[in-house]
């Protein structure tokens, strides 16, 4: 496959990005479902507001955010299917909604509960009806078939009618079809969402070398955290429409939960805290417990109050040790905190 070329600019702006929808009120009962036949009463929901990023050419980015925060409304604008009630946005230079013919050239899109590819039909023959619609010239069409599928693995499914696939076979084939045009850049909404191990860590690898070896660009919404550490230098979190935090992870670490995790085995007896801080050390330094299962607990502290190093000195001077561990707290507690008192509409992503 051809190195993707990408632009010496951002090669996505969004700027004061807007989106609000209508959606109509139900009345309780017979008399209200027979009174909005005739008279509906709207209510606004503002998916987005005001939302602005750039992403440079070849970035991986993480889009993140709890169910209805914007997720979803903001790649469908993105990718040309919604209109923005307000705010600009440009990629490669083209507006989504207006360049649209031009604008779906150079982009390929996965939605993770929808396929791109025909039910009926063979994998392989879904392939060849994308190479007419996108005009791919035969030989470039060659090329990037051949390499795809064999970085997807597909080679056994292709004569196979999608309806057959597991979701696992079907993913994989719907990441080979957004892409047998070459876009340079790839929108991804929950692309491993209910995939099984195996198809998580293949879709995770596919991702990492088209990003890294051919240099597409990849904007990836998931609600698997552990895609986003895997894959994500950036991440841009989203809440009730609005951009709450983007950097990348060690910054937001630093800035919602310096803390860091210390897992102790002790190979006899259960351990107390209290049993553990003789002297008060560990209170002053603000270490506490997190977890406590049989020999085992879960310590959390802040490094910058007091050392790994110390803190497994004073553990294992007092107590026979048969294992450590030391972690950074799960991305998911990252998040959550950040989301806090955030609302969320209780509505789905459009």
């Amino acid at each position: 496959m051809v190195k993707y070329t990408g632009w010496f600019m951002s090669q996505i702006l969004v700027k004061d990005l807007s989106k609000t929808f209508s959606v109509a009120q139900r009345q309780p009962g017979l008399v209200g479902a027979i009174r909005g036949l005739f008279s509906r009463v709207y209510s606004e929901v503002h998916a987005l507001n005001n939302v602005s990023f750039t992403i440079d050419p070849g970035e991986l980015v993480g889009y993140i955010g709890p169910n209805g925060a914007g997720k979803s409304t903001t790649i469908k604008i993105l990718a040309g299917i919604l209109v923005p009630t307000s705010g600009e946005c440009l990629i490669n230079g083209r507006t989504p909604w207006r360049q649209r013919r031009d604008h779906v050239a150079d982009i390929g899109v996965v939605f993770g509960q929808r396929s791109q590819l025909w039910w009926d039909l063979p994998v392989i023959e879904s392939f060849e009806l994308l190479r007419d619609i996108y005009r791919v010239p035969p030989q470039v069409y060659r090329e990037s078939s051949a390499e795809l599928i064999h970085m997807m693995d597909i080679e056994s499914v292709l004569d196979t009618p999608v309806r057959m696939l597991s979701l696992g076979q079907r993913m994989r084939c719907d990441l080979v079809a957004s892409l047998l045009h070459r876009p340079s850049i790839l929108f991804l909404d929950e692309p491993t969402i209910g995939l099984d191990a195996v198809s998580k860590l293949a879709v995770r690898e596919f991702v990492r070398q088209l990003n890294q070896q051919h240099g597409v660009t990849v904007i990836l919404t998931t609600h698997d955290m552990d895609d986003i550490e895997a894959l994500c230098r950036r991440i841009v979190v989203i809440g009730a429409g609005t951009i709450l935090n983007d950097g990348d992870l060690a910054g937001l670490r630093r800035k919602i939960n310096p803390e860091r995790r210390l897992k102790v085995e002790f190979a006899d007896n259960p351990v107390s805290i209290s049993m553990l801080d003789s002297g008060q050390v560990l209170t002053e330094k603000t270490v506490r417990v997190v977890g406590h299962e049989g020999n085992t607990l879960h310590l959390a502290f802040d490094p910058g109050k007091i050392t790994t190093t110390d803190l497994i000195h004073h553990i294992s001077s007092r107590f026979a040790v048969k294992d450590l561990f030391v972690e950074n707290p799960p991305i998911e507690e990252l998040i959550a905190q950040l989301y806090g008192d955030t609302r969320v509409d209780k509505v789905s992503d459009v």
